[in-house]
């Protein structure tokens, strides 16, 4: 596995073109690799996230089973004469992870949830809207997949109920676009809402947490969601 860093320039016309589509920014990810990655069942895939943490500081990441080529993006979104990408061994990292570490994370993801108004109407996935109910979203999921977001201290918790958890929920990003399904060739309208989960983590199963960070956590991973990154606590 690797995981791939690569700093986009928002000043160039390829960078915004890219950075306004999903569809484009997957395309050009995929485009890393000679050989089209496969995904089979709920192994280790391709995953892509982009983090926006200033105007002029524009940082895509990409984790995959081989490692990527991205000389087309420096000459659409980089700096041609000077830019590069950086690309390190994850495996390495992912076979240091211990049940007890604590860790600082992020993760862009698309917080869904399936309902219907009426008993006779097929369920219907859902984004979730609000920062309270994105958080849930993500605590119901953290015991399988190997972690638990740890809570705050009493004293520092601003509400009685809510904001219990090291957890902040920013960054709502609407995406909406075209999507031609490859074997019958119509044209679905796809939306959904990405937000990023900064917080802090305890590994509680270091088996379930690296497939996470290789498979992705929950919808839309070709469009730049799933991807969770882990940093020293600091």
């Amino acid at each position: 596995m690797y995981l791939t860093r690569f700093r986009i320039n928002p000043a160039r016309v390829g960078a915004r073109r890219l950075l306004s589509s999903s569809q484009n920014l997957h395309a050009a990810v995929m485009s890393s690799f000679a050989e089209a990655p496969r995904h089979e069942g709920g192994g280790p895939r391709v995953l892509w996230r982009v983090d926006r943490n200033s105007k002029a500081e524009v940082i895509l990441y990409v984790v995959s089973p081989e490692r990527p080529d991205l000389t087309h993006l420096v000459e659409q979104a980089g700096w041609p004469t000077t830019g590069t990408w950086q690309t390190y061994d994850y495996a390495s990292f992912l076979a240091r992870l211990t049940t007890g570490d604590t860790w600082a994370f992020r993760l862009t993801a698309n917080p869904v949830h399936n309902i219907r108004r009426t008993a006779n109407e097929p369920r219907k996935r859902t984004a979730h809207l609000t920062p309270r109910y994105q958080a849930q979203w993500l605590l119901k999921r953290q015991k399988e997949a190997g972690f638990r977001v740890l809570e705050k201290p009493k004293e520092q918790r601003r509400l009685a109920d809510g904001d219990e958890h090291q957890l902040i929920v920013h960054g709502r990003d609407p995406r909406s676009f075209g999507k031609t399904e490859q074997a019958t060739g119509r044209k679905n309208h796809v939306s959904l809402v990405a937000v990023t989960f900064d917080g802090r983590l305890e590994v509680t199963d270091a088996d379930a947490l690296r497939r996470t960070l290789t498979s992705g956590l929950g919808k839309a991973k070709a469009y730049g969601c799933g991807l969770m990154t882990l940093a020293p606590v600091g």
